[in-house]
Formats: structure tokens, C-alpha cells, sequence
């Protein structure tokens, strides 16, 4: 059975990633890219369906675990009555052959071990041919194969496969993992010490180059170190988690495939990225959206797979009973045909943060900006799905009208700081007619606030981002009641829910969900803004403290049963808390620009 969501920690190579529990069992992992087909999948089904674990015999081991510093590699500590072990997970950064390294080092006394491996592939469901080759074994199945390699002898045992061995101060025996083309020979072995140490320098390099300082740096880096992770390094391309299907209610229907690019996620998290000084991320993303959305504005999407394709059509997987029952487990995702007006926002305001904090310019990226911002004059006032997707029928969202605005606002902007007035004069025509048009339609003066959609009396929490864009001025008297509205109907213990399900626009799905943390940080953002600084940081220390052992969140919280929902690590979630922490630290938004 699946741990709780919160009991694992994420490793990755920057081209994919592999969830391992406390109890030492990798229950995730897709090779060889982060889309690609599972070959372990226990946490979506039972350990049939797959996991790597090496743990102590002893089922009393109390456990430690911490990322080394500035890295994502995972260090975790098992206490027995015998001695203590340790277990070192990472994955190497490579070019070919995507690598697990899991070295078992003693710390202290004598430790007997057992390893427990089951090889699933396509998610859980293909059992594959097994092998001894010198030093180890091989799986292959179809077009997929692994090489297995270890000083410890493996033995087949029904179906999966086994190891004993005991562990002594000082021992350090490694495991080694590493995906092949099976009409290629397995690749030759490489040394886990060697490989270990490279790992880290890389990683530390990078961690290194962060520019932040200030009394919330030290909790604002692990987050940096997430997001890098789920990085698709290759292309560029930045995923919006590394899972599919884990639930946002246990043992209901609200299951998505999140490990694809969409381009507002990916958008914040290169905004966040930037804000700390990582400028090379925001040139591969830039890069990388030229690729993906190149073409006929009217055939652009919401999201693509980490090397731009578009069909992502999503489907279901029967054999896989889902994270405690919550099924169905879903492929793909629908919301990719799906019409969200707030997307243009979102990539011209990272475009121009990135140019701002020093990018080169691109002499393609502004002409790009301009085929969107055309389709945008055409499309402004269309009703649309909006940034939570709903299924339900699509509407005039207000935020969506508002990132309509930042996309017109951030083109104006551009064409003024560069000289081109009369460019510039087209697009903040546009932005004020859009301004306009919200503050007629998406405004409830009778109860001083914005509501979700034209005619709607329902809130939602992408409100609150009206001030963090500078749509509104954060002391604006619309925008305080705004931010107490949504705190009176949508906080509770200062959670905050995306709408209430009940009076909102219909999602299309049954069922509730958990608290949006990306919402929790954006009401801390606000009230930062406010000048409530106290507020907002007593806030956003109750946040810091759902963060796992390993500083990972996902992307929602149950509130009721104290555990976490939906995708994990969730780039939402840690991009709010980067943000969240800066506008506390500052006192204000970092991100605003001068209109």
C-alpha cells in the first residue's frame, strides 16, 4: 500500500524523476523521459505494479532523511536496534542513458538489509523477461530495458526479484539502475562513487549561482532546487509536477496527468527562477516556447509535452486501482484543446520579467509577442475554460480578462521601453479598453468585490492576483474588499479554496477537493502588499511548516485530515511559496511593473 503523499521525496536527473518513500522504496518512476511509461508504479496501484526497496530487515527502523545541501540528492537514515544504515538515492545528470544510483552505506554496528524489486513496465503493466548478466541482471520487455548492476548477488523469486546482505560501519555498497535501448547491448558499468560526485558538484554549482539573500532565502532555495528539478533539460521545457493521478480527493475523480509544460505554470516558475538570479533557465524556456507555439496563433495550446508536441490525448489505465482507490488513472490530459485566454498574460509577463532582469533580447521572441497579441485583440472578449480548467461550459472569467490586460499591458510596455511609441500607443489602447471592460462587468459594487465571471456572485482566489499583476493598486478599495471577501467565504485556518464548488461555476466533476496552496500564498502575496506584513508572515510560517521533511509540497492540502492532495512535487505550490516569501521579505511584490 501506498504511503501517504507526503512520505515521499523527489529526486531527478533534469530529464526525469523517481519518488521514494520513507521506507526506502522507489514507487514512481518513468523511463527514460518524465512522460514516458512507468516501470515502477505502486503508488497508483499495489506493489505489483512496481517498486524498487532497500530497506532494513527489521521492521522497527526509525528514520531520518535530508537532501544534501543545495542538491536533490536524498540521504535517508534507517535506526535499528542493530546500528544505523544509511541509503543514498540520486540520479545522475546525463546525456544517453538515464541512471539510478542507490548506494548503502553503514554508519555505525551491523545492519542486515533486503532488497525488493518488481520491473513493471508501462505503468505497471508489462512483466519483463529477466536476465543474469556479469555483475548483475538485465529486463527487457518491447522497447524498453534495464541493467541492474551490484557487488551483491540478485536472485529471482516469483515474478520479482531479491537480495540479503548485511551492511557494516564503514561498507558502502552500491546499486546501479541505468535504462537501454534493448537492440543495443547493455551499457558498460560505471562507478556509483564517481557518478556521486559528479552528481553533487553539478547540483551545487547550480544552487550556488542563486542570488538571493535576506531572512527567508534559507527557506526560499529548496523550492528553487524543486522547480530546477522538474526542469526537462534537454528542451528546456518545465512540467507542472513529476506524477500523474494523485488525487485532490482521496477516492475521487479529480485525477490528472500534470507532467507536461503548460505555459502558465511553466511561465511563473521561470518568473520565479529569474527573481533568484537564474537567467540561463529563462533563455532554454524562451527557447523552448518559440518551438512549441511556433505556427498559426489559432493552433496554439495551453500545453505541450516537454519537446513541444501537442496531441496529448488523455485516456484511462483500468488495471491500475489508483492512490488509495482514487481512480480513474488518467494519461494525458484533455484540458490541452482547451481555450484559456489567461495564457498570453502569463508568457508575455515572463518574457518581460526575463528581459528585465537582463536577458538578451531575441530578435524572434518580440515577433512572436506580436502574433499573439493580434490573436488576443481578436479573442479578448470570448468566454474561455479559465486557469482552473473547468469542464463545465466555458465563461467570462475575470481573471482571465485580467491577464488579457497583462498581455496587452506587458506588449505596451515592451514597444514603449524600446522606443516604438506608436507600437506601444496600439497596445495600451488595448489594455485600457480591457480594464474597462472588467470594471464594468467583473465587479460587484453592491458587495465591494471582483467575482468570478460577468454575472456571477461567486469568488474565486485567482482574484487575488488582480494586485500582484498591477492590474489594481494593492490599497485600492476594491481590491481590500476583494482580499476580505475571499477571506470571510474561501479561508479557512488560513487555507484557501480555488471557489467554493457549490456556487461557483460548475466544474463539470463531482466531488471536492482540498485547499490550493498556490492560492494560500497568493492571499499572503496580497497581504504583504497590504502592508499587513505580520499577518502575511505568520502565514506563510504556517505554510513553510506543511512542507514535508524534505521541504517538498504538492500541489493541495486537506485541511480536515491533515494530509496532502493531488500531484507531487507540485511546481505551483513552491513557485507561490518563492513568491510569497519575497513579498514578505520586501514588504512588496518583486514583479509588478512600472505601467
Amino acid at each position: 500500500m501506498a504511503m501517504r503523499i507526503e512520505d515521499y521525496a523527489f529526486i531527478s536527473d533534469n530529464q526525469t524523476g523517481a519518488l521514494v518513500s520513507k521506507q526506502g522504496a522507489i514507487e514512481w518512476l518513468c523511463l527514460p523521459r518524465i512522460d514516458s511509461g512507468a516501470c515502477f508504479a505502486a503508488i497508483l496501484g499495489t506493489e505489483e505494479n512496481g517498486h524498487w526497496t532497500m530497506a532494513p530487515q527489521a521492521s522497527d527502523a526509525r528514520v531520518k532523511r535530508r537532501y544534501r545541501p543545495g542538491t536533490l540528492i536524498l540521504e535517508t537514515e534507517f535506526h535499528t536496534n542493530g546500528g544505523v544504515v544509511r541509503l543514498i538515492d540520486f540520479m545522475p545528470h546525463r546525456d544517453e542513458h538515464p541512471t539510478i544510483v542507490r548506494l548503502v552505506e553503514g554508519v555505525s554496528g551491523s545492519v542486515a538489509m533486503a532488497m525488493n524489486m518488481r520491473i513493471r513496465f508501462d505503468y505497471g503493466w508489462v512483466v519483463p523477461w529477466v536476465r543474469h548478466i556479469d555483475g548483475g541482471l538485465t529486463a527487457i520487455a518491447g522497447p524498453e530495458g534495464l541493467a541492474i548492476r551490484s557487488p551483491i548477488g540478485l536472485e529471482g523469486q516469483g515474478m520479482h526479484t531479491e537480495a540479503h546482505f548485511t551492511v557494516g560501519e564503514g561498507d558502502r555498497i552500491p546499486f546501479v539502475m541505468t535504462w537501454f535501448d534493448p537492440t543495443q547491448s547493455p551499457p558498460e558499468p560505471e562507478d556509483a562513487e564517481e557518478l556521486l560526485e559528479t552528481c553533487e558538484k553539478t547540483w551545487v554549482q547550480w544552487s550556488d549561482r542563486c542570488a538571493l539573500s535576506g531572512e527567508l532565502a534559507p527557506d526560499i532555495k529548496p523550492s528553487l532546487t524543486i522547480l530546477k528539478g522538474l526542469i526537462y533539460r534537454p528542451t528546456g521545457g518545465i512540467v507542472a509536477a513529476a506524477t500523474t493521478s494523485l488525487p485532490e480527493q482521496i477516492g475521487g475523480e479529480r485525477n490528472w496527468d500534470y507532467r507536461f509544460c503548460w505555459l502558465r505554470d511553466a511561465s511563473m516558475t521561470m518568473t520565479a527562477l529569474v527573481e533568484a538570479g537564474y537567467i540561463d533557465e529563462a533563455r532554454d524556456w524562451r527557447n523552448w516556447l518559440l518551438r512549441a507555439i511556433a505556427g498559426d496563433p489559432e493552433q496554439q495550446q495551453i500545453m505541450y509535452a516537454v519537446d513541444g508536441t501537442r496531441r496529448l490525448p488523455e485516456i484511462q489505465l483500468p488495471w491500475l486501482s489508483g492512490y488509495e482507490g482514487s481512480s480513474p488513472v488518467r494519461l494525458g490530459n484533455g484540458a490541452a484543446s482547451q481555450f484559456q485566454l489567461d495564457v498570453p498574460g502569463e508568457v508575455l509577463d515572463a518574457l518581460m520579467v526575463a528581459r528585465r532582469a537582463g536577458l538578451p533580447p531575441d530578435p524572434h521572441t518580440w515577433s512572436m509577442a506580436e502574433v499573439i497579441m493580434n490573436h488576443v485583440d481578436g479573442i479578448w472578449q470570448q468566454p474561455d475554460e479559465g486557469i482552473w480548467e473547468v469542464r463545465g461550459g466555458a465563461q467570462n472569467f475575470v481573471y482571465s480578462k485580467v491577464m488579457a490586460w497583462v498581455a496587452a499591458d506587458r506588449a505596451a510596455w515592451h514597444y514603449e521601453a524600446f522606443g516604438q511609441r506608436d507600437d506601444g500607443k496600439r497596445w495600451r489602447d488595448l489594455a485600457d479598453k480591457i480594464h474597462a471592460d472588467v470594471m464594468a462587468n467583473g465587479f460587484d459594487a453592491d458587495r465591494n468585490t471582483f467575482v468570478q465571471a460577468y454575472g456571477s456572485k461567486a469568488l474565486d482566489a485567482s482574484l487575488l492576483q488582480i494586485p500582484l499583476v498591477g492590474f489594481l493598486p494593492a490599497d485600492d478599495p476594491r481590491v481590500v474588499g476583494t482580499v476580505a471577501a475571499i477571506e470571510r467565504e474561501l479561508v479557512t485556518d488560513g487555507f484557501v479554496a480555488r471557489y467554493l464548488t457549490d456556487d461557483a461555476a460548475s466544474d463539470g466533476l463531482s466531488g471536492k477537493e482540498g485547499s490550493f496552496l498556490i492560492c494560500s500564498f497568493w492571499f499572503i502575496q496580497a497581504l504583504a502588499m497590504q502592508g499587513q506584513r505580520d499577518r502575511a508572515l505568520e502565514l506563510l510560517h504556517q505554510m513553510l511548516d506543511l512542507r514535508n521533511d524534505v521541504g517538498l509540497l504538492s500541489e493541495e492540502y486537506d485541511s480536515v485530515n491533515k494530509r496532502m492532495l493531488g500531484n507531487f512535487p507540485q511546481a505551483f505550490s513552491h513557485i507561490g511559496l518563492v513568491n510569497a516569501a519575497l513579498a514578505c521579505q520586501a514588504g512588496a511584490s518583486t514583479s509588478v511593473p512600472p505601467t
